[in-house]
């Protein structure tokens, strides 16, 4: 095969083919296979994904093919999501490195961001906290949308924070995004924040059983988070209002454990974002909200 395949059109088309006839699940970046070969190959290779038309006509070395190759198979026969391979994912514009110790971007929060968070601030925030931060993406993001800002990226994983600080200084935002190892809000320095953002643990124990092996090849820290996804969420809604300022707001997504998060809080007004591609899971609480309905968290 590998004397059969010459150009990168040559190998986008035969690892499109190769994922037709496979099993494999789209879910983090990708939805159909041309698309899916295009992120694998044109990054193993080194070439951005919006090469001039003249470049796929290029022949591959020898190594190359084989790298190509390597990686198409780790994806069919592993389940290897993508951007684990090619060690880059795209999350707000903007591309981060990714590998096994944190999970691949995808959070619709980022649709909020880059719509500036309208209709949740309607002011400048000068402290933003990025909660369970994994890669770094969201508060990276948030540091990009909001330039005056100084930015904390929060988690209990060290792995995590080690990719965050390579995304960190790949930004060149070390002067003011700060990664931080802390057990939610256990150990966070004394700041007030306008802005907490988080897109914690909240897969309960049934969707964890039936998730595709690709979200299985993630770090199962960053996705459980007991029987029915909510240990982390309540943890959260009880501590966030100590650590948000007079009108701070705390953005949380809970996916499909938000019927379970209903169920348990029906008193807390919960205002739920509907984002332009129809996902939904994430909610607005303000301090106010949370000290109003302390006593019941």
């Amino acid at each position: 095969m590998i004397n059969q395949l010459h150009t990168i059109q040559d190998f986008i088309r035969w690892a499109a083919s190769t994922f037709n006839r496979s099993d494999i699940y789209y879910g983090h970046g990708t939805d159909n296979a041309i698309d899916e070969a295009k992120q694998l190959v044109l990054p193993i290779l080194n070439l951005p994904l919006n090469i001039p038309a003249e470049f796929y006509a290029a022949n591959l070395t020898h190594d190359e093919k084989q790298l190509v190759i390597d990686c198409v198979l780790a994806r069919t026969e592993e389940h290897v999501p993508t951007p684990y391979l090619t060690n880059a994912a795209w999350f707000c514009g903007h591309q981060f490195y990714v590998d096994e110790r944190v999970l691949i971007p995808r959070s619709p929060i980022g649709e909020l961001i880059q719509n500036h968070l309208q209709g949740i601030i309607d002011f400048e925030p000068r402290n933003i906290l990025d909660l369970c931060t994994g890669s770094g993406c969201i508060g990276i993001a948030c540091a990009y949308e909001y330039p005056d800002a100084e930015v904390d990226l929060a988690d209990i994983s060290d792995d995590a924070l080690e990719v965050a600080q390579i995304n960190i200084e790949a930004h060149q935002l070390n002067h003011r995004v700060l990664p931080i190892l802390s057990d939610l809000f256990n150990d966070l320095p004394a700041v007030e924040y306008d802005v907490i953002i988080t897109n914690p643990p909240y897969v309960d124990q049934e969707d964890m059983d039936d998730l595709p092996l690709e979200y299985k090849v993630e770090p199962e820290l960053a996705l459980v988070a007991g029987n029915d996804g909510l240990d982390i969420v309540r943890r959260i809604l009880k501590e966030a209002s100590k650590h948000l300022t007079k009108f701070g707001v705390l953005v949380c997504e809970v996916g499909n454990s938000r019927i379970a998060l209903e169920e348990q809080y029906p008193q807390l007004p919960f205002r739920w974002i509907e984002f332009r591609h129809g996902v939904d899971g994430v909610f607005v609480l303000t301090k106010k909200q949370l000290i109003e309905f302390e006593d019941t968290l």
